[in-house]
């Protein structure tokens, strides 16, 4: 379709990509116009547009998905072009098609080049013919569940099993077993059919300590192709990126050049107009193999941009206008370093299982060459309907440690306060030996280092939230009160919830919280705008917090710790430490329920599979038994906490 001018641009889109490409498009002069289901009615991005138009409902299928809707809010707010950011229907060929058909400027490439690369087996076939290197694996098979086994076999363990429509993490296992190769084949085609509509899988050979590496490309409408370097986008959890950078410490000039060549190649093959990502894994013999094209702007662009110089969303909109590419490929340099840390509500020590709640107290500020992309704010509700993603942290400096310790200090001064984040998890990977050492590969988070374990939940930890529960904010209204008393508090730290009964005492200068036998005396300093001065021997140390009811959530350099007092809540099973309750770890919807009362389960077994912001968890027997009752079925919406069934233990059930 030939370009056209346009004035106002529809962002069918949510969160800090649509505050991202709000801040750029006003600062060229465009009017902006935001979506919002109900469930993000008071978000910021609602707030920064010129207006906003409502969807109906809450369920991504019934708000960002539906093409129709989107059609007709362009309509309503006068928009004549559409961003569609990344997610969502970024990629969706047919949302393209429906924008043109309807006279709209899309913001991205054509119809036909997201139809090449939105299928993998599809994308893979043009990058062999093309002259790009690809994973040697298997597809176009046929999809029942013996052929995809027999393909997994050919290919050889350990194998990746993708969908060939999917992205993001979602609908992709890593096999090493046989005996996990069916469960892998069935929950992933489940959750691409969810994700993605089509639960088409491939099998590919797993690429043992290889990179992910990535080229950003451009193209315009006159035939100008071009890249902007590399980023590395190693660290990874459940195949999704947490933490990226640009360069990458693996790549030379030379190395640059060649994956630079074969992306340009890549988009040259498919007809490319606009930002796209050619996504590479690279092995340590030096060797890379084309993993997919993502045809969108990427969650990681700010690296790219710290260290060009450049704006990507500008160049998208400059583009989509018809303009030539602002740089040939001799024009664009590279200077510093940039490292981007990505700030999700999840719990990294329960297996990075979302998390939802009303987020109390949201500040993380920007520094000297510190920026941050958010889409949240202090009071908001982080629904279980969407991505966990709350913001991203972008950090430049001349070099790779002047970034990782700006990126750290950022991290570290955050409170936030509400939701448990990965925020320490990200301070821990930044500090560990392998991040530092620059020796970060693709199965890092899997193999297990010790170094990114959360550290012993310790009394110094909690025993400021003891203190404020014991109505330490409160002394002048306590004055002659009874200042000893007893406390049975449940503690949250991003792991398995423990329960602890502790004695707080107030003498005259200073507080006593004593459990488990050890003591620590504590001396309140200053409690105000949020944050906590304590000194505990001799040591002054500081952390923010938030008060609500008989929770208190605290925030320091070391985590995030929720408290809650249940000294007059009735004595509930959260207070017993039996194995075999079973809870739903984040509000979502029940996908399958694979066991029935009665049945005999042993520890490890799946119990119930549920997904929550688009990702499917399954939970598993705590220890072997027979499982109690189910008042649950597929289709049923669960809230956090809610309890599934009791596996009563053999050595209970034997009589």
């Amino acid at each position: 379709m030939p370009a056209k001018t346009f004035q106002t641009i529809l962002i069918a889109n949510r969160g800090e990509i649509a505050c991202r490409i709000m801040r750029t498009a006003r600062s060229l002069g465009y009017r902006t116009v935001a979506v919002f289901s109900p469930a993000d009615a008071d978000a910021p991005h609602v707030l920064a547009a010129d207006c906003a138009v409502a969807l109906a409902g809450n369920a991504p299928s019934q708000s960002y998905l539906d093409i129709d809707q989107l059609l007709a809010a362009a309509r309503k707010g006068g928009a004549d072009a559409v961003h569609p950011g990344y997610g969502f229907l970024a990629e969706n060929e047919q949302f393209a098609r429906a924008c043109a058909d309807a006279g709209l400027v899309f913001i991205g490439p054509g119809p036909d080049a997201i139809a090449r690369m939105g299928n993998k087996r599809q994308a893979k076939d043009l990058m062999e013919a093309a002259g790009v290197p690809v994973i040697p694996g298997v597809r176009g098979s046929a999809q029942d569940p013996d052929a995809l086994l027999a393909a997994a076999r050919e290919v050889g363990l350990p194998v990746m099993v993708k969908a060939a429509a999917g992205g993001g993490g979602k609908g992709m296992r890593r096999v090493m077993e046989e005996a996990h190769l069916a469960d892998a084949i069935r929950s992933a085609a489940s959750e691409a059919a969810s994700s993605f509509g089509d639960a088409e899988l491939i099998i590919e050979r797993a690429l043992d300590r290889s990179r992910h590496v990535e080229i950003q490309v451009f193209a315009d409408r006159h035939g100008g192709v071009i890249h902007l370097g590399e980023r590395d986008c190693s660290l990874q959890r459940r195949h999704q990126k947490i933490i990226e950078e640009c360069p990458s410490p693996a790549v030379d000039a030379d190395l640059r050049s060649r994956m630079g060549e074969a992306a340009v190649a890549a988009a040259r093959a498919i007809d490319y107009v606009g930002a796209g990502t050619v996504e590479f894994l690279l092995e340590e013999s030096g060797d890379f193999h084309f993993l997919e094209m993502n045809t969108r702007l990427q969650v990681e662009h700010p690296v790219t941009e710290m260290v060009t110089g450049l704006d990507l969303v500008a160049w998208q909109l400059q583009i989509a206008a018809g303009q030539p590419l602002p740089l040939s490929q001799e024009q664009v340099s590279w200077n510093g370093h940039a490292i981007e840390a990505r700030l999700y509500a999840e719990a990294p020590d329960q297996g990075f299982v979302p998390q939802t709640g009303h987020l109390q107290a949201f500040s993380l500020a920007a520094a000297d060459g510190v920026r941050v992309d958010s889409g949240v704010r202090a009071g908001q509700w982080v629904s279980p309907f969407y991505d966990p993603m709350l913001a991203k942290v972008i950090a430049y400096g001349p070099d790779r440690e002047t970034a990782r310790r700006r990126l750290k200090r950022c991290l570290a001064e955050a409170r936030i306060a509400g939701v448990i984040t990965n925020r320490a998890y990200l301070l821990r990977a930044l500090d560990s030996r392998v991040f530092v050492s620059a020796a970060v590969t693709t199965d890092t988070i899997d193999a297990g280092s010790t170094e990114l374990l959360a550290p012993e939940l310790d009394i110094r930890r909690w025993a400021p939230a003891a203190l404020l529960l014991a109505g330490a904010d409160r002394e002048s209204e306590l004055a002659g009160a009874a200042r000893s008393m007893q406390r049975k508090l449940l503690i949250d730290a991003g792991g398995e919830a423990v329960v602890v009964s502790c004695r707080i005492t107030r003498t005259r200068d200073d507080w006593m919280v004593r459990a488990d036998e050890v003591e620590i005396r504590l001396r309140l300093l200053r409690l105000d705008d949020g944050v906590m001065q304590i000194e505990s021997d001799g040591v002054l140390s500081r952390c923010g917090f938030s008060y609500q009811g008989l929770v208190v959530s605290l925030a320091d350099a070391v985590g995030d710790v929720r408290v809650e007092d249940l000294s007059l809540a009735a004595p509930t099973v959260n207070e017993g430490s039996e194995a075999g309750l079973l809870r739903i770890p984040m509000d979502g919807t029940v996908v399958d329920v694979p066991v029935e009362p009665g049945q005999a389960v042993s520890k490890g077994d799946a119990i119930l599979i549920m997904e929550a912001m688009k990702m499917e968890t399954t939970l598993r027997a705590g220890v072997d038994g027979v499982v109690g009752e189910l008042g649950l079925k597929s289709g049923d919406s669960v809230r956090k906490g809610q309890t599934v069934t009791v596996i009563q233990a053999q050595e209970d059930h034997a009589d």
